[in-house]
């Protein structure tokens, strides 16, 4: 299972290779138990995403005081109480999507004396049920963030909604991402990555297709 799951990286590390881009592959280690994880850390792998904030607690508490190399990303919905518990375990925070949330942030990264590095979620299919900012929202969110509180903001993230005009909505992304200046772009994942790099995606994240299936 151990080589699997390392060969199962090394395909995705060849695709990338051979489009010749520098994409940074987040392996989505959530519900995953540390001995599936451990071999991806002993073979040099850096980037790793939880969305749960206690499981990543339990999990990466340990591990990354062992492994100091290790960036670990905070990929699902982040609620406010929650973030006193993720600063400094989390280096990158991919779902800021409120105004509420990055006040929280920003006051907290203040008190542990450290800033991680953030994507802003946007909802760029405007679904109701969806997290995110949505697209009209975008320039005035991004400038009352810069204006009020001292962020790190390096990128967008999207999760597209499923149905078939997921390249055009990267596409989208890629051009709002152009349009506010940001050099990364969070978006993708197992089932659809290579579109994302493809419309400049610089970070992918992806579970299942190195992992293996998550058990139901």
């Amino acid at each position: 299972m151990d080589q699997k799951i390392i060969n199962n990286l090394n395909i995705i590390e060849s695709e990338i290779e051979s489009k010749k881009k520098k994409v940074n592959i987040i392996a989505v280690s959530k519900t995953f138990p540390i001995n599936m994880i451990i071999p991806l850390i002993n073979n040099g792998h850096v980037h790793y995403g939880e969305n749960k904030v206690q499981e990543a607690v339990e999990k990466w508490s340990s591990l990354k005081s062992d492994f100091k190399q290790i960036k670990l990303h905070l990929i699902g919905k982040l609620q406010t109480n929650k973030v006193k518990f993720i600063l400094p375990l989390f280096d990158f925070i991919h779902s800021l999507d409120s105004m509420k949330l990055a006040e929280k942030i920003s006051l907290e990264q203040k008190k542990k004396n450290f800033k991680p590095k953030i994507f802003v979620q946007v909802n760029i299919g405007n679904e109701i049920q969806k997290n995110g900012v949505d697209k009209e929202n975008l320039a005035p969110f991004l400038g009352l963030c810069k204006k009020n509180f001292d962020l790190d903001i390096i990128g967008l993230m999207c999760i597209p909604p499923n149905d078939d005009k997921t390249e055009l909505y990267f596409r989208e992304m890629q051009e709002l991402n152009k349009k506010f200046g940001f050099s990364d772009l969070s978006m993708g994942m197992s089932s659809d990555y290579i579109s994302a790099i493809d419309n400049g995606a610089t970070y992918i994240r992806v579970g299942s297709k190195i992992f293996g299936e998550r058990s139901k």
